[in-house]
């Protein structure tokens, strides 16, 4: 099971990539997406029911949504420090607390917080990430977890876990 929905993704996944459905490209992405089944079904999720709950996927449609305004968002942060004459920053690396549980959700969230101008994530330990901070604006703890995860990982944890 774990092996057939891996290679569907993989499979839609080349298909979104080459936005085509010309045979070529159909036989090229299927043996593409055999190869990858082949090699990381192993490291591939244990529970596959997930895949098929419908809910998961409003989440996931609201997530990008809020997760590109902040994007949006955190580019003009970074542009107005960036240009600003005084170039007000406050660098510093946070300890940000976290409530997920597996490791793929763990890895989105830190991955989501990288993508985010202003911030990367820098480690993962136990539960807690680690996060280079372009500007540290509170030395709170509970409210710069907050502003950096809080918003990720609340749809993060609805979607993934």
């Amino acid at each position: 099971m774990r092996f057939l929905a891996l290679f569907i993704l993989t499979f839609l996944f080349w298909l979104l990539l080459t936005f085509s459905l010309s045979p070529a490209n159909l036989v090229a992405g299927a043996a593409a997406a055999l190869v990858t089944s082949l090699l990381f079904t192993k490291y591939f999720f244990v529970k596959v029911v997930k895949f098929i709950q419908p809910l998961r996927y409003f989440w996931l449609l609201v997530y990008l949504v809020i997760f590109t305004w902040e994007c949006i968002k955190a580019n003009f942060d970074v542009a107005y420090r960036v240009l600003h004459p005084a170039m007000p920053i406050k660098p510093g690396i946070v300890k940000v607390k976290l409530g997920l549980k597996s490791d793929f959700a763990r890895t989105m969230l830190a991955n989501s917080i990288t993508m985010t101008p202003g911030t990367i994530t820098v480690d993962i330990v136990g539960d807690e990430l680690f996060v280079h901070w372009i500007y540290v604006k509170s030395e709170d703890p509970a409210v710069y977890s907050e502003m950096i995860a809080g918003r990720f990982e609340k749809y993060i944890k609805k979607i993934f876990e």
